[in-house]
């Protein structure tokens, strides 16, 4: 493996056997500021592979022992999120369909060409930085959600779907000020600036995370402003 840092935390994982192929990558990703990883085999890249390393895939689909569609199928087990661009050779079309239903974002048929190449690959560390974001996010918001108690988990499914302090308090059973209470408290753990604010958190949620409530009607949530 040969290493090149950048800026940033985002990582070109190179992947392809023909050595002269790779130098020529490496030095291209590193002309703009790029960090590269450069790997001659698939089992090399799976030896080295941190799942939490930001990036993306530039790979080639025919290589010796384990071949870039074999090593899709093992990250696509893995749970890998890297965006992954396949290499071609020139008139391989079957094999870049198959790559591209495995899930490659993009395919280029050798020789490739460099603003190209350079111009996918940026949208894929993008593409990446972004998902990688929105799942923190998520789970930001799931631990936070965990801290609330059942009360106040009750009480934010009842905002959710629209009621009032007032109705939550008839249908809770207790009174508008102790609903009241509940809500700051919620919206200080939540650490949200306003109820849709507070609603798009929850509705964020994993849901696997989040409890089961009643259906939302439309009038309900035609009031609350969600983005």
């Amino acid at each position: 493996m040969t290493t090149t840092t950048a800026h940033g935390d985002s990582t070109v994982f190179v992947i392809d056997d023909d050595p002269a192929l790779r130098k020529s990558l490496r030095w291209l990703m590193e002309s703009i500021g790029l960090r590269v990883a450069t790997f001659a085999s698939s089992q090399e890249f799976l030896s080295a592979y941190d799942s939490e390393q930001p990036g993306c895939i530039v790979l080639d689909v025919r290589m010796p022992g384990m071949s870039g569609l074999e090593l899709q199928e093992r990250l696509r087990e893995q749970g890998c999120q890297l965006p992954i661009l396949v290499m071609t050779a020139f008139g391989d079309v079957p094999m870049a369909v198959r790559a591209m239903k495995a899930g490659a974002v993009h395919f280029f048929e050798k020789p490739v060409s460099d603003q190209a190449l350079l111009d996918h690959v940026q949208s894929a560390l993008a593409d990446n930085r972004r998902r990688r974001m929105e799942s923190q996010h998520h789970r930001d918001a799931a631990e936070r959600y965990a801290r609330l108690t059942a009360r106040e988990a009750e009480v934010i499914e009842l905002v959710v779907q629209g009621l009032s302090s007032k109705e939550i308090g008839h249908q809770l059973g207790v009174s508008f000020k102790t609903v009241e209470a509940h809500r700051a408290k919620i919206m200080r753990k939540m650490e949200a600036d306003s109820v849709p604010h507070l609603i798009r958190l929850y509705l964020d949620l994993p849901p696997e995370t989040r409890k089961p409530s009643a259906p939302q009607s439309d009038d309900a949530m035609a009031t609350l402003d969600v983005p």
